[in-house]
């Protein structure tokens, strides 16, 4: 009874939202009995944030010419995984990667993906050779929760980004942690595609799981607005996130959108400045505790919405208010 958990990287480690999928898989396992294996491409399953991770086993998966990112040849490797451990389940963190991963899966093995789960467990034997499933899953951008049913011999799952671990699906503790290695037999075809990228410094904060999001849109004017965002994000502990406008522009990359069609978001405080608030933007900020909203203009959409709006100026107020918290930070210091 082997649930499989695609587990992404960030850095030298793997990313937080992968490791509330590999929690959501172990609760996932329990109910069935079984337990959890984590996949990983190209990653040293002996550095320290194996020690994170609630799985029962690391599979280390690596073949040559299996380098970037090539989503077939991932979805090729967990097919084969999934043979070899008579796998009921797979698992992966809704993200970009996450979510192309599996709808290959889907297409290879022939078997249904439910997205954006929040919970899951075996409900009986289904009305084929398979296993059915029970889900709770977001529909809508979150705003619908949805209870549905999974009938297949192999349940696709992808969790929603965020879920939020049980602390009771870690009361027996952490595994003691098996590691494995695969070496899959990849075609020409499963390496045809692959996505390569400059290696960035990692902050250590993702954009699905950081407490404080600075954000902007139109109103910032153009790439160097993002400046003095950068510096209040980072001055609060947090990490920018824009609309969709701006990464239409092509001044940021689409990994910091914020939307239906981004990433969702879930900070104690969403800072919103020149976002107009259109419904794909709101929909990927339903979960923000607090929302602040700057913009010149007094009837946008977002100003509604906002717990607290500021009709403002963004390149007078952000810069001043950077200044007051680094002047309030200097003073503390002494």
């Amino acid at each position: 009874m082997t649930v499989l958990c695609l587990a992404e990287r960030d850095g030298d480690g793997l990313a937080a939202e992968s490791l509330a999928a590999v929690s959501f898989a172990r609760s996932l396992a329990e109910r069935c009995g079984g337990e959890v294996t984590a996949v990983v491409f190209d990653l040293d399953a002996s550095a320290p944030w194996a020690a994170d991770c609630d799985a029962a086993e690391v599979c280390v998966v690596s073949a040559p010419g299996l380098t970037g990112y090539p989503p077939v040849a991932w979805a090729r490797s967990l097919e084969l995984l999934a043979e070899q451990r008579h796998a009921v389940a797979v698992v992966a963190a809704a993200t970009d990667r996450g979510t192309e991963v599996l709808a290959h899966l889907g297409a290879l093995t022939g078997f249904p993906v439910a997205a954006n789960c929040l919970q899951a467990e075996p409900a009986g034997a289904g009305d084929g050779q398979g296993t059915r499933w029970q889900l709770v899953r977001q529909r809508w951008a979150g705003s619908v929760l949805e209870d549905a049913v999974l009938d297949a011999p192999l349940a696709l799952l992808t969790v929603a980004a965020d879920y939020v671990a049980d602390p009771g699906d870690l009361a027996d503790g952490r595994p003691e942690m098996r590691r494995t290695t695969l070496v899959p037999e990849l075609s020409a075809g499963d390496l045809a595609v692959q996505a390569t990228q400059s290696q960035e410094v990692s902050t250590g904060v993702s954009l699905a799981t950081a407490r404080v999001v600075v954000g902007g849109g139109r109103g910032v004017g153009g790439p160097e607005g993002f400046t003095a965002l950068e510096e209040l994000a980072s001055l609060l502990g947090g990490v920018v996130g824009v609309s969709r406008v701006v990464t239409s522009a092509g001044w940021r990359p689409h990994r910091q959108q914020v939307g239906q069609t981004g990433t969702k978001i879930s900070p104690e405080l969403y800072l919103a400045c020149g976002i107009s608030g259109a419904i794909q933007h709101m929909a990927g900020c339903l979960n923000a505790r607090h929302l602040i909203a700057v913009n010149t203009d007094p009837d946008a959409p977002i100003i509604a919405r906002a717990e607290y709006a500021v009709i403002a100026d963004l390149h007078e107020l952000i810069p001043a208010l950077v200044t007051a918290i680094q002047a309030r930070l200097a003073s503390t210091a002494r």
